[in-house]
């Protein structure tokens, strides 16, 4: 275990004025490169923020940042300090200790609990599950018409192997009632305002209780960064991140649905099953977002860049969905017009990214690459993009325009 000031003196977000703003201090520095993402108003500044390696800075305050794509292409699961940030709200734990962080379950429970972090490592048998992690809004900026919040390239998103342990057996100690109907989850992130909702999500009870549901406290065999919830946060398999509370400390079980501000008005898709609308009309019905559709990228070459023209040139990336599992995956030199079956990867299980590749040769010139995936029950991915009026859910045939030389 470590103590509260070995903690600040390693992850130095106190020092580094992350919660103030402050820009100049030590632990937090601007990096010397500035990117440019291919979407309107893409130039972004890089930071290093403590625990990150340089990343792209969507906002300070709260801390917002993107992974580089290219970081992607370096392993099938993301390294923790290229692992994308996002926080609804600026006023973010700077000081933890682990010596008396608690989890807190109450409601309609019959034993009320308070867990603490040490027995949560050991008083329960711990589980392991390499999941990817997506924003809801990851992808947004490539949005046609635009649209408000977050302009993010591809990079909000990861795949990390967690462990800690599964939410059931927490809530089977606390003793659930009959009448429970979800299970709402809070996190040591607070509003910088009074009139600012809090920030807290809530899942069905049968979800809540389906197994796969984690309190985790470790990402990639180590401690959760902090800026990535540490000492635990909820890991919710296949499921947009806006679930993913971060700093968990509250486990609350409830009789009646709950309808507060990020359940009932924020992360809502249209109720059909495209999730979409006519680009610039709002849904006659929303519900809460959910699972992830299909997804495809290609990593080893990104859109802008060469490959050797008459030559065979091995093509990588990797796909995911939200929980059925990838089968196949099929590659376009040509615009889409032909398309050739990728060897898949190692499976690391059904909510993991999948890599896979496969070899091309292109003549000399502009060629167009697309990749497509496809998984278990039959789901794909649209030939045009689909539109929703917040920007969530992008999953369009993605295209790599690279010259031959």
């Amino acid at each position: 275990m470590i103590t509260r000031r070995d903690m600040l003196k390693t992850v130095g977000l106190a020092a580094a004025g992350v919660g103030s703003g402050l820009l100049a201090r030590p632990g937090w520095s601007w990096a010397d490169e500035v990117v440019t993402l291919p979407i309107g108003n893409g130039e972004r500044p890089l930071a290093a923020y403590p625990g990150k390696r340089p990343l792209i800075v969507l906002t300070q305050r709260p801390p917002q940042l993107e992974t580089p794509f290219s970081v992607f292409d370096e392993n099938i699961l993301t390294p923790n300090d290229a692992f994308f940030v996002r926080y609804h709200l600026s006023d973010i734990p700077l000081e933890i200790d682990p010596d008396t962080y608690e989890i807190k379950i109450g409601g309609a429970v019959d034993r009320p609990l308070s867990i603490s972090l040490a027995e949560l490592k050991t008083g329960f048998d711990p589980v392991e599950l390499v999941a990817a992690h997506q924003c809801s809004g990851n992808s947004r900026g490539f949005f046609e018409p635009r649209l408000a919040g977050g302009q993010l390239a591809n990079g909000a998103m990861g795949n990390a192997r967690w462990k800690g342990v599964p939410l059931n057996a927490l809530l089977e100690r606390a003793g659930v009632r009959d009448k429970a109907v979800e299970v709402v989850f809070g996190g040591l992130d607070a509003p910088p305002a009074p009139k600012t909702p809090d920030f807290a999500k809530s899942l069905k009870i049968d979800h809540a209780r389906d197994g796969e549901v984690m309190v985790a406290y470790q990402m990639n065999g180590e401690d959760l960064p902090w800026l990535n919830g540490f000492p635990v946060r909820l890991v919710v398999p296949g499921y947009y991140g806006t679930y993913w509370i971060k700093h968990l400390n509250e486990i609350t079980v409830v009789e009646e649905p709950f309808e507060n501000f990020w359940m009932k008005t924020a992360y809502r898709i249209p109720a059909n099953a495209c999730a979409c609308t006519e680009p610039g009309k709002s849904p006659t019905a929303t519900v809460p977002i959910n699972r992830f559709d299909v997804r495809s990228f290609i990593t080893s070459v990104l859109d802008g860049g060469t490959v050797a023209a008459d030559q065979d040139v091995e093509l990588r990336g990797f796909a995911f969905d939200g929980g059925y599992g990838i089968t196949e995956v099929d590659v376009s030199s040509d615009g889409g017009m032909t398309w050739r079956r990728a060897d898949l990867g190692e499976d690391l299980g059904r909510y993991s990214f999948r890599g896979w590749k496969t070899s091309i040769r292109l003549s000399r010139g502009q060629h167009t690459l697309m990749v497509r995936a496809a998984n278990r029950i039959g789901q794909s991915q649209p030939a045009e993009p689909l539109w929703n009026p917040s920007g969530y859910m992008r999953n369009v045939i993605e295209k790599t325009v690279v010259q031959a030389v």
